[in-house]
């Protein structure tokens, strides 16, 4: 894709958000350079990792992406990584503790800049995905009835909400620039995300007039009708009905209009109605669990898209892994070989994007000094013999 051919932003950040948002920005365009201190930056080896050791977190994230390696302590590193930001105009960071890096030092050197600074809070102070989804409530309504601790889920949702919300507010701030001429400073907080968020889906609404908390309930959907089957060759589908249409259809393929109808009747529910699906939904699922107990997967899948009852089945990641969806690829990553890979999820004029592989780190510190500041190879050489660059 190429909408944001001709922006170049600067990346100085670590883990999913930031690095989840310009590779957003890459994807769709943007010459996306990554500055990264010498031997790499905290994240530079989390894992999961190859066997070889080569982080599969930091190449995935990493895609598409130039990597320079500078010693930022020095002033001189400093300055040059000053200058590539002036330049590129965009600046993209979750640093802390470097006052160089402040919007007031860098847009000295550029008045239109746009910065944007993520935090894990609003004070400054840190945090990550897995502290704030405890502190917003997530986990003490997550898992089975019976558990009294709260449950954490794997994926780190609000990093890649946050991330969005990064690309969102550059493209916001250059849409600005185009307008005014200005730049902008924009702060980000995950907290902040996550606090919005529960908010906007009206969970915290719900707390407040409950005055206490939502019941678990494992893997029901929380007020209207969906859980997990098993069919008769041991794997589980899960399965929802969120509209009426939907729930019709589910009550035909399973050949149960006349028990569901009986049972409307004798309860005085309206088996129509969402919350009367939920309200009843233990009967409901051990009304439909034998239907599945008695076919296979492949009869499930068959019968239920027929009828365009909305379901899916649950898969382990090596299966995912090896399914040839036109929005994944397979990349052969230097230090690591052959590995999935994903496209931009955006289809643009009905198309996906290409995928590429992530740069060793480093890789292009001398292309884009001299690329972009002029530095000649003596001066890139010198730069090196004395620890500057990497």
């Amino acid at each position: 894709m190429t909408a944001l051919d001709g922006l170049r932003v600067i990346e100085c950040a670590s883990f999913v958000a930031a690095p989840s948002a310009c590779l957003m920005l890459g994807q769709l365009g943007a010459d996306v350079i990554r500055v990264d201190p010498i031997g790499g930056a905290a994240d530079y080896r989390r894992w999961p990792v190859a066997p070889g050791g080569t982080s599969l977190y930091w190449t995935a994230l990493n895609r598409g992406k130039r990597s320079v390696a500078v010693n930022m302590r020095a002033d001189e590193g400093r300055e040059l990584v000053t200058a590539l930001i002036a330049d590129a105009g965009v600046f993209v960071d979750n640093v802390v503790g470097r006052p160089w890096l402040s919007y007031e030092n860098l847009a000295a050197r550029r008045a239109d800049l746009i910065h944007l600074h993520l935090q894990g809070r609003a004070d400054g102070s840190p945090a990550v995905d897995y502290t704030v989804n405890a502190e917003v409530g997530v986990p003490t309504i997550t898992g089975g009835e019976s558990e009294a601790a709260p449950v954490n889920h794997v994926l780190p949702a609000w990093d890649l909400v946050t991330g969005m919300t990064v690309t969102t507010g550059v493209l916001a701030a250059l849409y600005e620039r185009e307008r005014t001429g200005e730049g902008a400073y924009l702060e980000l907080a995950l907290a902040d995300v996550a606090l919005a968020g529960v908010a906007n889906l009206g969970w915290l609404g719900e707390a407040q007039f409950r005055g206490t908390e939502r019941p678990k309930h494992g893997n029901h959907v929380y007020g209207s009708f969906g859980i997990d089957f098993e069919t008769s060759d041991g794997q589980r589908v899960m399965v929802v009905a969120l509209t009426e249409h939907q729930w019709a259809a589910l009550r035909k393929v399973t050949g149960t209009q006349e028990v569901f109808s009986a049972l409307e009747t004798a309860l005085n529910v309206d088996l129509n109605l969402e919350a009367d699906r939920y309200r009843i939904r233990e009967t409901i699922a051990a009304i439909l669990r034998p239907w599945f107990a008695d076919r296979s997967l492949a009869e499930v899948s068959r019968d239920l898209d027929s009828a365009r009852v909305l379901w899916g089945r649950y898969r382990g990641m090596p299966e995912v892994a090896a399914d040839p969806a036109p929005v994944l690829s397979t990349v052969d990553q230097p230090g690591i070989g052959e590995v999935p890979s994903a496209r931009s999820p955006l289809r643009w004029n009905g198309k996906y994007g290409e995928t590429t592989t992530a740069a060793s780190l480093g890789d292009h510190t001398d292309e884009v000094f001299s690329e972009v500041l002029g530095l000649s190879g003596g001066e890139l050489g010198r730069l090196h013999d004395s620890g500057i660059l990497g």
